[in-house]
């Protein structure tokens, strides 16, 4: 039985999962063992490719690293939520904060962070994520190259996946 191809991204667009995988995978094992250590890496690696392939967004995705780190880096949390729901054998659990207050909380430490984050690399981070500017245009607006925003946004992208799992 042959495999059937994959559609090709539209144009403008970046490279295709398979593509992905093989440029970055022995990337994406190094940094997260870096940042995550030996024992979770793999299993946080191997989770990012999954749901990565189960969003299909791999064909719009314009900067692969931070994209993938994003991904590990919400795996992450989404660990450490699951694993802070869990009692130790034989404690008590504290009385849990209400979601609206939990909100509240995240939504400040955010904050705190990315107000935390060098001039340059947090006008970089705000104009991408909450203006909704391209590359190109925070280029332009900030009278920069497009290499410049990506290595900001994605040095950004790591001060904060740092500060968030302190």
């Amino acid at each position: 039985m042959s495999e059937l191809p994959l559609p090709l991204p539209p144009p403008g667009f970046a490279e295709e999962p398979e593509s992905m995988y093989r440029s970055h995978a022995d990337w994406l094992a190094a940094t997260l063992r870096r940042r995550f250590g030996p024992e979770a890496a793999e299993d946080v690696a191997q989770e990012t490719w999954l749901r990565l392939l189960a969003s299909g967004a791999a064909p719009r995705v314009r900067t692969p690293r931070a994209f993938l780190l994003r991904i590990a880096a919400n795996l992450m949390m989404d660990r450490r939520r699951r694993q802070a729901r869990r009692p130790e054998s034989g404690e008590t659990r504290a009385t849990p904060i209400p979601f609206e207050a939990a909100d509240q909380i995240e939504r400040l430490t955010l904050k705190q962070i990315v107000l935390d984050l060098p001039v340059p690399l947090r006008d970089v981070f705000v104009l991408s994520r909450y203006e909704g500017m391209t590359y190109q245009s925070i280029a332009g607006h900030l009278n920069i190259s497009v290499k410049t925003v990506e290595w900001r946004m994605s040095r950004a992208l790591a001060m904060c996946a740092d500060r968030l799992r302190d």
